[in-house]
């Protein structure tokens, strides 16, 4: 099995659809077609159901997708600890990003690292938090952060490392910007925008139980697969939106604003997951640096009666 036909398997996978997969690879559909018959001959299964109108994968070609994203996963690292040696690095940490951690955080984190210490490098992987926790535990990743701890177990531990103001996002000119802080039922009268609960899982999870008492009377206008879509929808007018406070200020958009929730501020907790195990000298230095960061929330409480624009 090839590399390179596996990696067109993958395309195909994530399309389902042969004519996207191979404007996406740059070659024409009929070799496409040849490579994924070629490859389902040498298995001996199939991998794609395929009608005139659709095309799916198989149990045994979702199988497969995940063990191929696995593997070159371990290629990736593999050119990258190559790199890294030739660049005389002596150490590496693989890390795992899921649900959005704000720039600003991770940005001063990854300073502080190159400054305390140079000679570890730093992968990062932006991935969902299901394939966070199995990278952990399979050896992919060395620490990961995560805004979900749900169904970690199996050999992970998690702890809270940053916290941050849960927000309504809103056009710039609404009129819920009458009130300082936007009560429940007033969100209910409005269509929302939410994001995707398979792409940003821990924020959804930690949005759930606050919009529990008005899930019957919600209308979900839109539901997307990332903050800037988010925004620009919101900013569109199509409804309201929930970021936390960090990374919707990171965006600067002039053309949302954000509120508090009224009554007790919710907070989105991020988490640091690892696996269960002596850490290394590297990885525990890098603990070190993140659980003495500064972990203040941004106070709501001075925000008054002015809209808290993304930016400010």
């Amino acid at each position: 099995m090839e590399l390179r036909h596996l990696r067109c398997f993958v395309v195909v996978a994530e399309e389902l659809h042969f004519a996207r997969a191979a404007a996406r690879l740059h070659i024409e559909q009929s070799p496409l077609s040849r490579i994924i018959k070629d490859l389902e001959y040498r298995l001996g299964v199939q991998l794609f159901e395929r009608t005139t109108r659709r095309t799916r994968l198989t149990w045994a070609g979702s199988v497969l997708l995940e063990e191929a994203r696995r593997i070159f996963a371990v290629v990736e690292q593999a050119k990258a600890s190559v790199k890294g040696a030739a660049a005389g690095f002596r150490g590496k940490l693989r890390v795992a990003l899921s649900d959005g951690v704000p720039q600003s955080r991770l940005a001063a984190l990854l300073a502080q690292c190159r400054e305390e210490d140079p000679d570890v490098e730093i992968f990062l992987r932006e991935v969902p938090s299901s394939v966070q926790a199995n990278g952990l535990r399979e050896d992919l990743y060395d620490v990961g952060f995560a805004q979900t701890v749900a169904n970690k177990g199996d050999g992970l531990v998690a702890e809270p490392v940053w916290q941050d103001p849960l927000v309504v996002v809103l056009p710039a000119r609404h009129q819920l910007l009458a009130h300082r802080q936007i009560p429940l039922d007033e969100i209910a009268r409005h269509p929302l925008v939410l994001c995707e609960p398979e792409v940003c899982e821990g924020f959804w999870q930690q949005l759930q139980p606050v919009l529990k008492p008005i899930g019957t009377q919600m209308t979900i206008a839109e539901r997307v697969p990332t903050l800037d879509l988010l925004i620009a929808l919101v900013a569109a007018g199509y409804g309201l939106g929930f970021s936390s406070l960090a990374r919707i200020t990171e965006l600067n958009n002039p053309d949302v604003t954000t509120r508090p929730l009224a009554g007790d501020t919710t907070m989105i907790t991020t988490y640091l997951v690892r696996r269960d195990v002596e850490p290394s000298e590297q990885l525990s230095r890098f603990i070190n640096r993140v659980t003495r960061a500064d972990r203040v929330p941004i106070d709501l409480a001075s925000t008054g009666a002015s809209a808290l624009r993304a930016g400010l």
